[in-house]
């Protein structure tokens, strides 16, 4: 059965779908409100080329199912995460149950109460000296208590920000394990009772990742929460045991398992955000791990969206730093997340104390400086401004799947899919080795879009016909308007070119067209009407960029394909654009890396093997170049195009290194080797394969000329590579291969290769 939810395209799966985490034809019942009334998720405004972007709200079907059989591969199913060990109920009960005394602090006020002086134990209850608030860390159950007449009390297992969390049997219930956790504790019975009253909307909570809420009962003036018992370790658990297994170090998670961990609840988010209701206080504490899936736990700070009058539980280091001023919203739940990963993945030394709102420099954590897109995506999540966060569960968990993706790749396990945000490459048939903006993919359609049926009716590409049609859309929507700026550029583009300019690339030191007119004049026009109207809108961003790089104004481009990485961080394309940029901009080792970062992260996109190969033999690296070509997996469209680029890195001379000279010589021995072996590997025409060997002879005869031996195998794979070819076997070779060309060949053409092969060939007598 399919998902009915908007957006989605998953599958019910146990009642639920495994893509968005919703029950089915939960669509039709209508959305509840997704915006707290104080802060809003109004996107922010737009305040320089690098300004922070909106991203769209739409829920993407990127992030695939997490039902994966075992359900010990999480995160989209793409990472394994070790089966724990069965653990019976009654262990978890704590033998002393007692909270540490630097763990003590005042409910209302927060300051530090219970601590011992003078060598005496501190109090366990008493009345705070700061604000006057009575505390109590004595628990109010004892094992054997009968709660609700059914709940008898097996003993502590922890303690929270609300109080003890107990562990019982359900008598009523076939003695099943369930767990208490307290509400409130008031000797205003009266108080009690509406505070029980009003959390009975947790029992209609339903999700696979989100713990059950049974009963609410009433006990000696204190409320408690009944609770599903969930086995197994929390994250929190899970972070202790590292650090004590690490000698007392600190031993954060491996990344891609932290993110792993946090994708599987993030459909559990969703789903409480479309049923208007907010978690609050999210924390590794309250995910815990069973045998194949995890769960988020502690519903106890559970609010509605919009209640004024709720209050709000949260953790310093882990709050959203506006909740104290405008209160809860789906921005600051998603901000709790985003705070929780930096814990599970770094040792995020004083998270509650120095850097209680933000982030360390990523020039300070090791795991940062590594893995760009997870900081970024931190960065965006835990933004001080709420409206630069991101707008929903499902966008976050759509970026986090992206930047799982990247970490794997970069640790040799790709596991690329298709975006859905951005258009995949154009047809190797159509494309260049040359860098070009032209080849950068393209934000794809938003399928809400009014005009999204008209546009997928355009099959011109001239740009003057695209907005002669354009003109005539049902509706001007954005999506038109967008399309329209492209076609601007691509105007603006053809026009540079009949004035003279590279059509390759930007127009160079003169970009002026027929006339003198300014070519670009119409796009920046276009750029700046939609800047206007919807300014930090990622794709005008995007498009401003490309626009910058048509024009060769190389420090703006890379300003905002910067901007729309930080926007989208878990997206290729930004880092694809940012590459091509600085290869532009002849920052070759910059481009290298971005480069070398995306090809490895999704092997189809052919032009990153073909930039990163630039880059490398502008560097003099003809073995790294072959390297990069030799990633086009062999499915490709491309694949023949880069075996045969792969051959001629191997034979030509690098490009100059800005000093004037070059950065490699001619090719030696072992490149005319390995050239001469690629080539007897290539399926291409007799045509294509002469010229090959013409390029690779060539490249020996010049070797001859100037005193170098010269391998027999350039002369075929019959010969033995460790004899020398002398120069008449080369010419005559050269010579077969000239006569080959020429018969593709005809008029003018055909003569002038026929022409070179008797000018090659040795002399001989008759």
């Amino acid at each position: 059965m399919r998902c009915e939810q908007a957006g989605c395209g998953g599958t019910i799966d146990g009642g639920y779908c495994d893509t968005c985490g919703m029950a089915p034809h939960a669509a039709k019942t209508g959305s509840a409100k997704t915006g707290s009334a104080k802060t809003g998720t109004a996107a922010s405004t737009r305040t320089g080329s690098m300004a922070v972007l909106s991203t769209r709200t739409g829920g993407s079907a990127r992030t695939g199912s997490t039902h994966t059989g075992s359900r010990r591969r999480l995160g989209a199913g793409l990472v394994d995460v070790a089966p724990l060990p069965p653990r019976d109920p009654a262990s978890a009960v704590m033998t002393v149950a007692a909270v540490r005394e630097e763990r003590r602090y005042c409910g209302a006020c927060g300051d530090p109460v219970g601590r011992g002086r003078d060598g005496k134990p501190g109090r366990t209850a008493g009345f705070c000296p700061s604000c006057g608030g009575r505390f109590d860390f004595a628990p109010k159950l004892a094992p054997g208590d009968l709660v609700g007449g059914q709940y008898e009390i097996a003993g502590a297992i922890a303690h929270g920000g609300l109080g003890w969390i107990y562990l019982a049997t359900d008598h009523n219930v076939s003695d099943r394990w369930v767990v208490l956790k307290g509400l409130l504790n008031s000797t205003d019975e009266d108080a009690t009772a509406a505070a029980v009253a009003e959390r009975r909307f947790l029992a209609e909570v339903e999700h696979p990742h989100i713990v059950k809420i049974y009963n609410f009962v009433e006990h000696d003036g204190a409320g408690y929460i009944v609770m599903e018992y969930v086995g197994g370790p929390s994250l929190k658990d899970i972070l202790k045991d590292r650090r004590e297994a690490n000698n007392g170090q600190p031993s954060p998670l491996p990344l891609a398992q932290a993110l792993a961990y946090v994708l599987e609840i993030m459909p559990a988010f969703g789903y409480l955000h479309e049923r208007g209701l907010l978690f609050c206080d999210f924390k590794p504490d309250n995910v815990i791990q069973t045998d194949g899936q995890v769960k988020l736990i502690d519903l106890g700070g559970v609010v509605r969206i919009g209640d004024d009058n709720a209050a709000f539980y949260g953790t310093v280091g882990f709050q959203a730093p506006e909740i104290a001023e405008v209160g809860p919203s789906i921005p600051s739940d998603l901000y709790t997340i985003g705070r929780t990963l930096a814990v599970l993945a770094t040792d995020f030394r004083g998270y509650q104390s120095t850097f209680a709102a933000s982030l360390p420099d990523r020039s300070e954590v090791p795991l940062y400086r590594e893995h760009e897109s997870f900081y970024r995506l931190l960065e965006k999540a835990t933004h001080i401004d709420p409206g630069a966060r991101f707008t929903s569960a499902a966008e976050m968990a759509d970026q986090l799947v992206g930047v799982l993706r990247q970490v794997l790749a970069a640790g040799g396990s790709p596991a690329p899919a298709p975006s859905a945000l951005f258009t995949g490459e154009l047809r190797a048939e159509t494309r260049t080795d040359a860098p070009q903006w032209r080849h950068l993919p393209a934000p794809l359609t938003d399928l809400a879009d009014p005009s999204a049926a008209f546009l997928a009716s355009l099959t011109v590409t001239d740009p003057g016909e695209v907005l002669t049609l354009l003109a005539k859309a049902p509706e001007q929507s954005m999506e038109v308007r967008l399309r329209a700026l492209r076609a601007r550029i691509d105007e603006g583009a053809a026009a540079a070119w009949s004035g003279g300019a590279d059509p390759a690339g930007p127009g160079g030191a003169d970009l002026a067209g027929p006339g003198g007119a300014d070519p670009f004049a119409l796009a920046r026009a276009a750029v700046a009407a939609a800047l206007a109207e919807a300014g930090n809108d990622w794709r005008i961003a995007w498009y401003d960029g490309v626009l910058a790089l048509a024009e060769g104004d190389y420090p703006r481009a890379e300003d905002q394909f910067q901007a729309v990485w930080s926007c989208l961080p878990g997206e290729l394309a930004p880092q694809l654009a940012i590459a091509l940029t600085r290869e532009l901009a002849g920052d070759h080792p910059g481009a290298a890396g971005y480069y070398d970062l995306v090809s490895r992260a999704d092997p189809a996109f052919t032009t990153a093997h073909s930039g990163l190969a630039r880059c490398r033999l502008a560097a003099g690296d003809r073995s790294g170049a072959v390297e990069a070509y030799n990633r086009v997996p062999g499915t490709s469209a491309a694949y023949r195009t880069a075996q045969v680029a792969a051959v001629r890195a191997l034979l030509h001379r690098a490009t100059t290194n800005g000093t004037g000279s070059s950065a490699a010589g001619h090719a030696g021995g072992e490149a005319m080797v390995a050239a001469a072996g690629l080539i007897e590997r290539l399926e291409v025409t007799s045509a294509q394969l002469a010229a090959l060997r013409a390029e690779l002879l060539d490249t020996a005869l010049a070797a001859l000329a100037a005193g170098s031996a010269v391998p027999g195998s350039v002369l075929g794979s019959g010969r033995d590579p460790a004899l020398p070819a002398g120069e008449r076997d080369v010419r005559f070779a050269l010579e077969d291969c000239y006569r080959e060309l020429a018969r593709s060949e005809s008029g003018r053409a055909r003569i002038a290769l026929v022409d070179r092969a008797n000018a090659i060939r040795p002399r001989t007598r008759f």
